[in-house]
Parts: structure tokens; sequence; C-alpha cells
């Protein structure tokens, strides 16, 4: 089975429900790892500073989103480790994916219509389309 996931979230509930697809695929193997990976995307993240009363208060958000994920894969006995990247949510997690030599990407779907993907883009199916491993997609 699978040794080394990552695990892509964005503090949605279907990132939780990848979450807890991956929790599934890493229990089979006691050895296995998962990297959670929370990409503070750039189009967003003048809004997020705008709002936040500092650095401390804007990193501590972003973690909050990671949390219900955290506790997740603690309580099942999951090693893991979290990391937040800056930058646009697919090439960063690509990037990321491919430079560290996962064996599965695991990322949660928005579930947008054929029309909405066209126009603007899903992330899920950018890293499908460039990532050099195995991804599941969780709807």
């Amino acid at each position: 089975m699978y040794g080394k996931i990552l695990l892509a979230v964005d503090g949605s509930k279907n990132s939780l429900r990848a979450a807890t697809e991956a929790v599934k695929i890493a229990s089979m193997n006691s050895e296995c790892k998962v990297d959670i990976v929370y990409v503070a995307d750039f189009s967003k993240s003048k809004k997020e500073i705008l709002h936040a009363q500092g650095k401390e208060e804007l990193d501590l958000s972003r973690r909050q989103k990671i949390l219900p994920v955290q506790e997740l894969l603690h309580a099942q006995n999951i090693s893991y480790t979290t990391n937040i990247l800056r930058g646009e949510p697919g090439p960063t997690i690509i990037k990321y994916a491919n430079d560290n030599s996962f064996e599965l990407v695991v990322i949660g779907s928005r579930g947008l219509n054929g029309l909405q993907e066209m126009v603007l883009g899903s992330v899920s199916h950018k890293v499908v389309k460039r990532a050099n491993c195995p991804v599941l997609i969780v709807k």
C-alpha cells in the first residue's frame, strides 16, 4: 500500500471528506505518513490580510481551517505533518507533490459543473493532469 500520501486541504467540507478517505487508505499501512498541505491562495490572501489584525491572527485562522483534518488523523493514530504553502493552489500542490515523490495525492472536489470548470478551471483537474503519481479526487 501507499507509504507517503499528500492530502491537499482548504478548510472546506470537501477537503474533510478527502481526509476521511486518506485515513482509510493510510490505516492500511502502519508505516504510512500523510503530509497535509494547505495553500494560502494569492488571489484570496489580500482579502485575508486586510481582515486580519496581524500576522499571528492570519496564521491562526489558516491553522484553524486545518484543525479538523489534523484531529481526524490524530484520532486514528496516523502519522502526519502539516505544511502551509503560498501561491496558486493548483501549481503549488503539483510542484510540492512532484518535488517530494509522493505515492498518492488525495484532494477534494468542489463539484463544479462543466461550464464552471471550463471557465474557472479546477484545482483537482489541474493536479490530476500534472502530478507524477496517482491522484484520488473525493467528491
